[in-house]
Parts: C-alpha cells; structure tokens; sequence
C-alpha cells in the first residue's frame, strides 16, 4: 500500500468515526445529555445529577450508551450510581476532520 492509499484509509476512517460522532449528536435528547456532560468538565456527573428529561430510566440509559458506543463519553460505577465524564477533543476531532 502506497503513503498516498494509507493516507485516504486513515482519512476514510477519521470521516467514519467523525460520521459516527454526528450520528450520536443528531437527536436531541442525547445533545442534551451530552451538552449537561460536558458542562461538568474537567470531572464527571452522577446520572442522578442530569437534568429530568421527563423520560424513563431505560431510555435516558439507551440515550448514554448510543454516547458511549460514539466515544463522546465514558462511565464508571461509584457504589450505586454511574458517573458519566466528556471525553475531552472528541467532538473538535470529529469537526475538525471534515472541515
């Protein structure tokens, strides 16, 4: 494989994780999330914490792991409750390959 071939393989892939990313983004309920996330930067936020989208508990869950499977955040167990953080440069990245 060629330099020139390699290149267009790693920006197919930048393009398709960046695709991705879009798609977790595209529904409002998971902007929301993500946007209240973030707002807790450089730490973390208890799914207790999030604001109440008036959803049941399994669709807010379904809405978080679509984040996760995006890399847009990550989640770790503390006792009883999930603490979600921002993955920090993974939104900019995914801006940044298709400007």
């Amino acid at each position: 494989m060629t330099s020139a071939e390699l290149h267009i393989d790693n920006a197919s892939d930048g393009v398709e994780r960046s695709a991705a990313v879009f798609k977790a983004l595209a529904d409002p309920v998971r902007l929301r999330l993500y946007l209240a996330i973030r707002k807790a930067l450089p730490g973390s936020i208890c799914v207790c914490d999030l604001p109440d989208f008036d959803l049941s508990q399994a669709t807010i869950s379904h809405h978080l792991r679509k984040l996760r499977e995006a890399g847009l955040v990550s989640s770790r167990r503390q006792g009883t409750w999930v603490h979600y953080t921002a993955q920090e440069g993974v939104f900019e990245l995914a801006v940044d390959s298709v400007v």
